[in-house]
């Protein structure tokens, strides 16, 4: 008797892996009532409580938990095995999911995206932006972007984009009102506007010149969450922003802001591409590693 088709048991391992309904039927592209109704339906079959639900969470049951362990490596090995038919293709197929930060979206995945889309009609892709730090495995990406220094010893790294810089703005009127910085530490002096980290947390502005380097934690009347929203607020004068220079470039062209300490802010290494070590690399993600190397 078939009591589970595999698209059940994909569903329920959505599910449990991701805590959420709703998450699990955005990685599924199905509505979330369709995915519980799936759910309800076979654990109805089975017999067995697969998942504690409440109006707030969800979380497998021992028994769920059994099946999810025993499943993950089963379904795993499906997916590569579909995925190795992939290089039978003249162009890959199936669906591509990345986890970014809004910067490298806007900065360097765009474009990308753009070229990959159209080499290889046949795939999707899903790019959530996103600041927090994520598991990609747990979390059903194929891939992430982060900095190098972020970056798990067991992830593979491929180089994305150009190198980067930081600089610091401040509009023409507040410079002349509160003066201009002649050296990171005066900063403590200055209405600086911070950027917040999803954990809560402010970032601290670093700065580096010759052998030396440092850290600032600033302060000042606004927190956001964005950097166009921190070059927006000292475009308006509200204080110093520490921000990539690709955001400012047409404002600080057009000298609505001005860049001070200059000579402490040298160009970083830029983002990096990165995903599991695994024996099947998915064609899709392979496909998008060889529009990386390319580019470079």
């Amino acid at each position: 008797m078939n009591l589970a088709s595999l698209a059940d048991l994909q569903s329920f391992a959505a599910v449990a892996r991701l805590r959420s309904f709703r998450k699990a039927a955005t990685e599924l592209d199905v509505s979330p009532s369709a995915l519980s109704h799936a759910l309800r339906g076979l654990e109805t079959r089975l017999g067995v409580r697969l998942l504690n639900r409440t109006t707030r969470s969800v979380a497998p049951t021992e028994a769920g938990e059994r099946l999810l362990d025993r499943l993950s490596p089963a379904l795993q090995d499906i997916h590569e095995a579909l995925d190795e038919i992939n290089s039978f293709r003249d162009s890959p197929l199936g669906t591509l999911r990345i986890n970014a930060p809004r910067a490298a979206c806007e900065l360097v995945l765009a474009p990308l995206l753009d070229r990959f889309l159209v080499a290889h009609p046949g795939m999707r892709v899903e790019l959530v932006a996103e600041d927090a730090f994520v598991d990609i495995v747990a979390t059903g990406f194929d891939a992430g972007v982060r900095f190098g220094e972020c970056l798990q010893q067991d992830m593979v790294a491929v180089p994305l984009g150009p190198a980067l810089r930081f600089i610091v703005v401040a509009s023409p009127e507040y410079l002349a009102t509160h003066g201009t910085p002649s050296c990171p530490r005066e900063l403590r002096q200055h209405r600086c506007i911070r950027i917040r980290f999803p954990s809560g947390g402010f970032y601290r502005w670093e700065f580096a010149r010759d052998s030396e380097r440092l850290e600032i934690e600033v302060d000042g009347p606004l927190a956001v969450g964005e950097m166009p929203l921190m070059i927006k607020a000292a475009e308006q004068g509200l204080g110093l922003a520490y921000v990539y220079a690709q955001y400012a470039a047409e404002p600080v062209a057009a000298g609505r802001l001005l860049t001070v300490l200059a000579d402490w802010c040298p160009e970083i290494p830029g983002f990096y591409l990165y995903y599991p070590s695994r024996k099947l690399m998915p064609a899709g993600l392979k496909a998008f590693v060889e529009i990386l190397r390319t580019a470079a």
